[in-house]
């Protein structure tokens, strides 16, 4: 016999009631039926979980963990289920870094007015699809192409690239930097969700690279100056801090912008959404 959400429901309603009977008339069943409910959860579980007198109900040492334990698991079930009755009144959008760079603000301020009646959510997660393959998000800003076949992506707009240093590093006096320059330099990649790869520069002249996976830590190596970064423009505008300077990569392509989903479970507000990031990427 499988454990089931009903024999829970009846096992708190019993404690919080305080007897059998009230609580019958709270779940508006018949008292026989809250005793049948709780004698099959009771043989589930194989341990006596409520004593009865003829005054109150009092757990037993087993049932005092199960009922706080079926508290948690009602409250998550419960909000399983509010999210799936309500998913498509909000839409969740995820991203590793920077969201949509400098049209992150207006894109939220616009948005009430596109979609009024979906509430808007950014969300960071550190991975390669901003969340969407965690199920943290509906859909997901990235700058990278996803290699998962499932998924859908839209590019919405291009981003140039900046080199990133240390405030006092002797490129941060000059107003540009070329790519074949950093070739010289050691650059530091965020392994996971970064944009930067062997694959900018020739065989034969790539520099020399450190690892992290996460924006932060990557910031933090470049700030003592033993490293340099590449970076999309949108880092540029959410992630300024002390000791630390971009200049823009003059001869370096662009970064694409995309916005991705699963293909087979599209959110239906997703075409707003590209529309939306793609005026205001076009606009730019």
């Amino acid at each position: 016999m499988d454990l089931e959400l009903r024999q829970l429901r009846c096992l708190l309603a019993i404690v919080d009631a305080g007897s059998f009977t009230d609580a019958a008339f709270d779940l508006g069943v018949s008292q026989a039926a809250v005793s049948r409910t709780l004698a099959s959860l009771e043989s589930v579980l194989g341990v006596r979980l409520l004593r009865r007198t003829s005054r109150e109900v009092i757990p037993t040492a087993a049932g005092t963990q199960v009922i706080s334990r079926a508290r948690r698991l009602l409250a998550e079930a419960d909000d399983l289920i509010r999210e799936a009755a309500t998913g498509h009144s909000r839409l969740r959008i995820g991203h590793a870094w920077s969201a949509m760079g400098r049209h992150t603000l207006e894109f939220q301020r616009r948005w009430p007015q596109v979609r009024p009646d979906v509430e808007l959510h950014l969300i960071r997660t550190n991975s390669a699809t901003g969340g969407l393959a965690e199920g943290a998000c509906d859909i997901a800003v990235v700058r990278t192409q996803p290699e998962d076949r499932r998924i859908e992506s839209a590019v919405v707009g291009l981003e140039r690239r900046y080199c990133t240093m240390a405030s006092d590093d002797p490129w941060a006096r000059r107003r540009s930097i070329r790519l074949a320059e950093t070739g010289d330099r050691t650059l530091v990649i965020d392994r996971r969700t970064g944009t930067t790869t062997a694959d900018l520069w020739p065989p034969d002249s790539r520099p020399a690279m450190e690892y992290t996976q996460d924006v932060d830590d990557w910031l933090s190596v470049i700030a003592t100056g033993r490293c340099i970064g590449i970076t999309a423009e949108s880092t540029v505008t959410q992630y300024r801090r002390a000791g630390i300077a971009f200049r823009p990569l003059r001869d370096a392509a662009p970064i694409p912008v995309r916005l991705i989903w699963w293909r087979d479970d599209p959110h239906p507000a997703a075409p707003a959404a590209v529309a939306l990031l793609t005026d205001l990427y076009r606009a730019s």
